[in-house]
């Protein structure tokens, strides 16, 4: 069978920044007959994320995840519909979704690398279950109930950074939900921190591109902060550490800002930020969603009520087109996108 598949066409150097470039659209071949225990699927919808800047190198930096090879399909979190079936939990006309979902039209997977989802637990909205009600609403989620330790009636003021992306405009709403008084988050355009005011339930947004943000962040939290989901590093992080309370915690998500950078990851603090850390008892321990797969159901029966209450507003960028998932993927590098980029691949 003749398929089209995007593949890791150059590396971008370990400093460099992403570009369409990097990937290439070809076809090829895969067999016309399913093996036992496979799953023959069509391609409907791809994610693309910010951890994957990490894989486009020759090492990733981390001991989860496996860099892509150059000349092979890239792969992610990837829903489809179920075409012909050798495995007992699927049949044809089921949808799938799995996290190593490989760039291409249609393909031929294991079965056990398959979970079959329910449309109508988010009201029909498939690409969802990439994003809100998938891993990047886990990782809002469970990094609010980890690391978080938000406590309601306790009169916690949360800040998050990267706010009007996919897992940042989720953090500030569950953040809420799960009983912070008072949500700030920080982006980078004068629309994106209006949507996040008027849309999303933040009491106030801060464009780091204007202004001073250590200077905003003074105004906007005078208690202090007791919560920070951090998505961005650098800076900013920086600046919002300085403003953190006594036993305050930091939910260490990712670190966008670094990711073109020849780092480890975490990266370490400035030594004056890493002081303050320290003398205020400020947590910052990594958080991998991967570890707590085992609330993973109930977590996401919770955010799909959520979603289907209201109660959580679902921001989503979709790119049409397989063709177009390499400018996809440097448009979210670049902060272009508001919520979770998604790359519609077939109706």
């Amino acid at each position: 069978m003749i398929i089209q598949r995007v593949v890791l066409n150059s590396r971008p150097g370990i400093n460099g920044v992403p570009v369409a470039e990097n990937f290439r659209l070809e076809q090829s071949t895969i067999p016309d007959r399913v093996q036992e225990g496979q799953v023959c699927v069509r391609t409907l919808y791809l994610s693309v994320d910010p951890y994957m800047r990490c894989r486009m190198n020759e090492d990733t930096g981390s001991d989860y995840l496996l860099p892509w090879q150059l000349s092979e399909a890239a792969d992610g979190g990837g829903i489809g519909v179920v075409e012909e079936s050798k495995h007992n939990s699927f049949a044809k006309g089921d949808f799938v979704t799995s996290f190593k979902w490989p760039w291409q039209t249609v393909a031929i997977l294991d079965g056990s690398l398959l979970q079959k989802v329910v449309p109508q637990l988010v009201d029909g909205h498939l690409s969802f279950f990439l994003g809100a009600a998938g891993l990047t609403g886990l990782t809002a989620l469970l990094g609010i109930k980890e690391k978080g330790h938000v406590s309601a009636g306790a009169n916690q003021t949360m800040v998050v950074s990267g706010a009007a992306g996919a897992c940042g405009s989720l953090a500030g709403q569950i953040g809420r939900l799960e009983g912070c008084t008072r949500v700030v988050g920080i982006a980078g355009t004068d629309e994106k921190c209006s949507i996040l005011v008027s849309e999303m339930g933040f009491d106030a947004a801060i464009n780091y591109k204007k202004g001073n943000v250590a200077e905003q962040l003074r105004e906007l939290c005078p208690g202090g902060v007791d919560v920070y989901f951090d998505n961005v590093g650098g800076y900013i992080s920086d600046a919002v550490i300085n403003q953190m309370n006594q036993n305050s915690h930091i939910i260490l998500c990712g670190q966008i800002s670094q990711y073109n950078k020849d780092v480890p990851y975490p990266p370490p603090l400035p030594p004056e930020v890493e002081k303050i850390q320290k003398e205020r008892n400020i947590t910052r321990e990594r958080f991998l969603v991967l570890n707590y797969m085992d609330k993973q159901e109930a977590s996401v029966l919770q955010l799909c009520q959520w979603i289907r209450e209201g109660k959580l507003k679902v921001r989503e960028t979709v790119v049409e087109g397989l063709e177009n998932i390499g400018a996809a993927f440097q448009s979210m590098m670049n902060g272009g996108n508001i919520g979770k980029q998604i790359v519609s691949v077939s109706k």
